[in-house]
């Protein structure tokens, strides 16, 4: 899926997120650990925590798409499937806890066969 569809003028948009994962923007706040009103105004938006998080959400995504076939089998898989070797947090979990970089390293290490 290309950032782009998830952007508006540079800045990942929450607005877009949620039509694609046809869910709610509040939703996806909580999905990254963000209060809702972070993605309701404009500057809060901007900032670069929230552009960080929704970033992270969306590369995490992004990676398991291929594997599951669509966004909304990526976005389940995110918020429900426990990971090995994580004490049973699922990856939305981990970035939430601002630990996105241990689930794209998990990623890369089952698709280099590491957890096969």
């Amino acid at each position: 899926m290309p950032l782009t569809q998830y952007a508006e003028a540079g800045l990942f948009d929450p607005r877009k997120i949620a039509a694609v994962l046809r869910t709610s923007s509040e939703e996806v706040a909580q999905t990254v650990g963000l209060g809702k009103d972070a993605l309701q105004r404009r500057a809060r938006i901007n900032s670069d925590r929230t552009q960080r998080r929704l970033r992270e959400l969306v590369e995490v995504l992004n990676k398991v798409e291929p594997r599951f076939g669509s966004d909304l089998m990526a976005y389940a898989w995110y918020r429900s499937e426990p990971l090995p070797g994580f004490d049973g947090r699922t990856a939305m979990q981990l970035v939430r806890e601002g630990k996105a970089h241990q689930v794209l390293d998990y990623i890369d290490a089952v698709d280099a066969g590491v957890y096969a």
